[in-house]
């Protein structure tokens, strides 16, 4: 089973590149994020001809994330517990029928927290103390889990071609980093590294043309509880997709899995 995201930066926008994309590499499971659109806005109808079905959990104009699936969903489940409060559409999760059992795929859009002398960033920090609660919980579960999504997180020096231009910034701070560290100490495995030790990016930005410099950064992840690490094959990044015309600034990383 191949189980991919990717942060989409407008379902409007990249339409005609999700479905060519959809058509040519046919994953069974995938997350979007930055869908910005709301629910009755998607565009189900195409994808569903395509044999998906399509969850989401939507924004207008902003964040907003979605699942499209070969599989049937069994449970969907939308938003961060933790704060009512919270009008963000940043978590989607769906619950799978798979041979031997159930798998449960988590689709988030971690909040990106720049400028980090502002609210934006206490934001941040206080839905990954959120998430680390989330991931205690479904852990305790014990079933295959995969937390996937754009974390707008860079875990390492690795993970950057110029990772000293990265120093300060919210997705490279010592606070960001401490979260992402509990979240692997709780049991979580970063699915890439647990393949590869490359830098190996799936971010390149539009405005310092990241792209043409091969200025890359590693912040779109899949997490991996004990037993759906137990089930990793094999993990791609499509990098080739950043060089189609008119691309998001991120691209799909899929894991493959033996479900």
């Amino acid at each position: 089973m191949r189980i991919a995201t990717w942060n989409i930066n407008g379902v409007k926008a990249r339409h005609g590149l999700l479905l060519k994309w959809l058509e040519e590499v046919s994953p069974d499971i995938v997350c979007l994020q930055e869908i910005k659109s709301v629910d009755e806005a998607f565009p189900r109808l195409e994808i569903e001809a395509l044999g998906y079905n399509v969850e989401t959990f939507g924004q207008k104009s902003w964040n907003g994330v979605a699942i499209l699936s070969k599989h049937r969903f069994d449970e969907v489940t939308r938003g961060l517990p933790g704060d009512d409060g919270d009008e963000q559409s940043r978590l989607i999760e769906g619950v799978f029928s798979v041979e031997g059992g159930a798998i449960r795929v988590c689709c988030i859009y971690l909040p990106n927290g720049n400028p980090v002398d502002t609210d934006k960033f206490t934001y941040k920090l206080s839905w990954m103390d959120r998430l680390i609660t989330f991931v205690e919980g479904r852990l305790a579960l014990e079933e295959p889990f995969i937390l996937l999504g754009d974390y707008n997180i860079i875990p390492a020096a690795i993970d950057a071609k110029n990772p000293a231009q990265w120093v300060g910034d919210a997705l490279y701070r010592p606070e960001s980093a401490e979260r992402w560290r509990a979240l692997t100490n709780l049991g979580m495995t970063d699915a890439l590294r647990a393949v590869t030790d490359e830098p190996l990016y799936s971010f390149w930005d539009f405005k310092t043309f990241g792209w043409e410099r091969d200025d890359g950064i590693r912040i779109d992840h899949l997490l991996l509880s004990p037993q759906a690490a137990d089930r990793l094959e094999d993990v791609t990044i499509h990098r080739e997709v950043r060089g189609w015309e008119k691309p998001s600034d991120h691209v799909p990383v899929i894991g493959e899995f033996a479900f």
